[in-house]
């Protein structure tokens, strides 16, 4: 039996007019073989329109006949029993919440949701997005359709990873809808365009709020900070019976662009940016400005306040092009030492603000806090570590740039979840000095060291198993480094195509047995729990469908 699903990456705008089926009416046709899942894939009646399968799902009955694929055996809830497992959590669709703040297609997201606990998986992730939760006006929330979905969720016995995003949704990699900050704020920056970050050449990037003005009352009389902070409280005021319980394994606070604590570094929506360059400084709002002025005076060095670097180069160049970032460049010498400094730890005390906002707001609930850093893994190979410079991390041949953000994250008991797990060095250009597993690597040091867990996101979109035998590599370790859980990106049509569907599979499988590598067998000769017929590929290829198990 297959159940089919057509969907895609994005939910907005599908017209909904035809017939459905109910969650229901499908269950009586799932095969099932020695029976042993401690938990039901019936959808019960108590929740009403959420629960009944998108109108296109397509029932399909395989007979005994026909060639079975294996899924294996579903695995039960994380509860501790096995240290070395790593929970499994899948990213929503950016617009999983429409601009008009409801839930995005209740009726695919319940039947996605059913794939997901059948495979296992511990839960999903969602954008808590400031534009569209405080779309309305300063103070006034809409968490109804963050509501709907966190019941959805709860009734099929997953938990949510719930993102406090005060970023922008649109112009990074993998971004597939367009979510502005509120219009109340972009209102403000329209009168005052040095309330977001600037680069050298005079250009706004409208992502993210300065951190120059972090305590200045430029947003309707209240501080950055203090508006992600009635952000916050609002959501734990609104969801307080779910928190410790569905929304138990992380509240991710946003700390920058796409939600990374980092600079807009590396711009690739408007076109100046493009991988692998060196990225440029974000300091030249009147803001941060201020700042560097004020810690060049105590440092005794007036001139050094007078602007940023004047030899860091453009976003495209490579470190050896500057004299600011090539080999015994500007960046280490006392001027470089002490700017890089100064932009470096005004980032750090930036996340600082606001996770020690977020610790008390959400001490006592249960829930768990996490902040996400950038796998910024080219040119990591060069002295001077150019594009993790230029995105405030103070990071070079000489210093571990890590350390200082894992205590910081350590003191306030907050995970930290880092992205590019699933990438190796010899999949990278050989120009471009990349060495994704050497930064994971000083990354796991540093919380390590710092006593403090890290959880793991893979930065690309990627399906096959090199990709997956990646994470799994670094998941687990003898020395107690590996990861707290991980976060696959993205839930989308492609992640249920026959093959992909099967690698995912394995791979949660693989994750709850502390990363155990084991192949996918080929047929049901072993007597696995649970089966699913074959899905003809040209079929798939024809009606582009998603498959449900």
């Amino acid at each position: 039996m297959t159940l089919t699903l057509r969907s895609s990456t994005s939910f907005i705008n599908l017209k909904d007019t035809k017939s459905f089926k109910t969650a229901d009416e499908v269950v009586g046709s799932i095969c099932y073989a020695q029976i042993k899942p401690t938990f039901s894939l019936v959808a019960k009646s108590s929740v009403q329109a959420s629960h009944v399968l998108e109108h296109h799902s397509l029932i399909k009955v395989g007979s005994l006949a026909e060639k079975w694929e294996k899924l294996h055996p579903l695995s039960g809830p994380h509860d501790g029993s096995n240290s070395s497992k790593v929970p499994v959590f899948v990213m929503l669709p950016l617009d999983t919440v429409t601009h008009g703040g409801n839930l995005n297609k209740p009726r695919a997201m319940n039947a996605s949701l059913m794939a997901l606990k059948s495979a296992g998986v511990e839960g999903v992730m969602v954008d808590a997005w400031w534009g569209l939760v405080e779309k309305d006006g300063p103070l006034r929330y809409n968490w109804e359709g963050y509501a709907e979905l966190v019941q959805m969720v709860k009734h099929h016995g997953l938990k949510i990873q719930v993102v406090m995003s005060f970023h922008q949704c649109g112009g990074n990699v993998g971004d597939s809808c367009s979510i502005p900050l509120p219009p109340w704020v972009l209102e403000e920056i329209s009168k005052d365009p040095d309330l977001v970050y600037t680069d050298r050449s005079g250009r706004r990037n409208p992502e993210y709020i300065s951190l120059g003005c972090d305590s200045m009352p430029v947003l309707r009389g209240r501080t950055p900070i203090q508006v992600y902070s009635d952000f916050m409280r609002s959501f734990r005021d609104r969801f307080s019976d779910d928190l410790g319980d569905v929304i138990v394994q992380e509240v991710q606070v946003g700390m920058g662009p796409c939600g990374e604590l980092r600079y807009p570094s590396y711009p690739e929506g408007n076109g100046a940016w493009r991988f692998p360059g060196i990225g440029e400084f974000q300091c030249y709002d009147k803001y941060m400005r201020a700042s560097l002025r004020a810690a060049a005076e105590e440092a005794g060095n007036p001139d050094w306040g007078i602007d940023g670097p004047q030899d860091s180069g453009e976003y495209n160049q490579f470190p050896e092009d500057t004299g600011f970032f090539r080999r015994e460049g500007t960046w280490n010498t006392e001027y470089g030492q002490f700017f890089l400094e100064w932009y470096s730890s005004i980032l750090l005390q930036h996340g600082e603000n606001i996770l020690e906002a977020a610790e008390g707001i959400f001490q006592g609930t249960g829930a768990k806090l996490s902040g996400k850093v950038a796998g910024i893994h080219w040119h990591y190979k060069t002295r001077s570590h150019a594009a993790e410079l230029t995105a405030g991390y103070y990071n070079t041949r000489n210093r571990d740039g890590y350390l200082p953000i894992a205590q910081m994250f350590a003191k306030h008991g907050v995970v930290l979840n880092f992205t590019c797990m699933e990438m190796r060095d010899g999949e990278q250009p050989e120009n471009a000095g990349c060495s994704p597993e050497g930064l994971v690597q000083q990354v796991k040091m540093a919380t390590q060291a710092a006593g403090t867990e890290l959880a793991g996101e893979n930065a690309l979109e990627r399906y096959d198993p090199a990709a997956y035998g990646q994470v799994l590599a670094t998941s687990t370790s003898a020395s107690g480094s590996g990861l707290s859980a991980f976060t696959y990106l993205r839930l989308n049509k492609r992640l249920f195509e026959e093959e992909n569907w099967r690698h995912m599979v394995e791979f949660v499988r693989n994750m709850s047995e502390g990363g155990k590598n084991r192949e996918l067998a080929e047929s049901d000769t072993q007597g696995s729990d649970l089966y699913i017929g074959f899905v003809n590929e040209k079929n798939i290829e024809k009606t582009k469908e998603i498959l449900l198990v």
